[in-house]
């Protein structure tokens, strides 16, 4: 043990306890009675903290960058909690930008290690109460939080935030969540807490009653930021802003250049990757973890207004619980399309990949590895042409 190294480490966390990134959904615990055992197991007082809680089916990492960013350009103490993370643990867990170290990652699974447990916390579970304990002991003066699955028995709801935010609904993970709107909504608005206001960044007539029901029964002010004609980057920033000048309302320290600065120093503040991720000018290589139908509609829509002369190299790959039927419709059939299966053991292979996008009538080929798609797509490129990375997670920490 003693000489065990983070590799390591994180090795055996991910195979001691369940991952949805690794596994799926049946990782997923619905209940936050682990969480709460875990906290209470290392000593964890969240009584000097202040949150930002963040749900939602899309947006809801860039959100809570942008959130963060912000507030690091006020100079406040910033803890940010998101995933999943695409090459290093650690960058789930940051202040003021930076990862949690090494050693603090290598000491608190060595002490996860040492005890004899008599629950079987999850993977997300012991990573949340690891980034608690950095975050009390950083003295974080806030932190910004993204749920993992969910809201209402997402591990994360076991805070009291000073505001809650809910980016927006879609069909997603309705294995666990529900398969309507509405019932995900309701899964969604668990986060919402007595007399504490709430952001909603959509006003949708299948799933606002929801929000209005239980923000009333609960006495918590709900603010709708109807803001579906901009960017899906544009949404996602006006939901910050307007939670921001909520704050600076209250009293915290954010002025205009704040704002500015943010957004300028974005990528830089909180380490975002795979959100409109620009990975290289020349050729123009852009990455987004865009992966259900809502999502990957709005990054095509984005694409089409931001580089209109543009011919789209498309390179993507879904994890198997993916409905393609449903994705692959929305496909602009002008675009060229590298259909390829990453690494993780939750990738649609190649054969199945041909056979589900079998009906798209567009230039496509298909991929046993992201190495080779990249490889081809790049060799296709002229002056005129970028490449577009979408999909999993998985796909985009093999070729970020």
């Amino acid at each position: 043990m003693k000489n065990s190294s983070y590799g390591e480490l994180i090795n055996w966390l991910f195979h001691q306890f369940p991952a949805f990134q690794k596994i799926g959904s049946t990782a997923y615990k619905p209940t936050l009675e682990n969480t709460l055992k875990l906290i209470d197991s290392f000593d964890i007082s969240l009584d000097d903290l202040k949150f930002i809680h963040v749900a939602g089916t899309n947006g809801k990492g860039t959100t809570c960058s942008i959130l963060s960013s912000v507030l690091q350009e006020s100079k406040y103490k910033t803890g940010l909690f998101t995933s999943p993370h695409i090459h290093d643990f650690r960058e789930r867990i940051k202040v003021n930008g930076e990862m949690i170290e090494k050693i603090k990652v290598e000491a608190f699974i060595k002490q996860v290690k040492s005890i004899d447990w008599d629950i079987k916390p999850s993977f997300f579970e012991i990573t949340w109460v690891l980034a608690l304990k950095h975050f009390v002991e950083s003295k974080c003066e806030i932190v910004v939080v993204e749920t993992g699955l969910g809201g209402r028995l997402d591990a994360t709801n076991v805070i009291t935030p000073i505001v809650s935010v809910i980016t927006n609904i879609g069909l997603d993970h309705t294995s666990i969540l529900g398969n309507t709107k509405p019932e995900i909504a309701r899964e969604k608005a668990g986060i919402i807490k007595p007399n504490i206001p709430v952001f909603i960044g959509e006003k949708n007539v299948e799933t606002a009653p929801v929000f209005k029901e239980v923000s009333q029964k609960l006495d918590a002010e709900m603010i709708f930021i109807n803001n579906q004609e901009f960017s899906v980057f544009e949404q996602n920033k006006q939901l910050a802003f307007s939670v921001l000048k909520y704050l600076a309302g209250q009293g915290w320290s954010i002025s205009d250049k704040n704002f500015t600065n943010g957004i300028k120093n974005l990528y830089k503040n909180t380490g975002l990757k795979g959100r409109l991720q620009i990975i290289s000018d020349n050729p123009l290589i852009i990455a987004d973890a865009a992966h259900n139908k809502e999502g990957i509609s709005a990054l095509i829509n984005f694409i089409k207004q931001s580089y209109p002369d543009k011919s789209v190299h498309a390179i993507y790959g879904a994890s198997n619980d993916k409905s393609l039927e449903e994705i692959v419709p929305i496909f602009p059939v002008y675009w060229n399309y590298y259909f390829t299966s990453f690494k993780n053991v939750r990738s649609f292979t190649q054969l199945e990949l041909i056979k589900k996008t079998a009906l798209l009538s567009a230039d496509k080929e298909y991929f046993n590895s992201s190495e080779k798609a990249i490889v081809k797509a790049q060799s296709s490129l002229d002056k005129n042409s970028m490449v577009l990375v979408f999909g999993s997670f998985f796909l985009l920490e093999e070729i970020i």
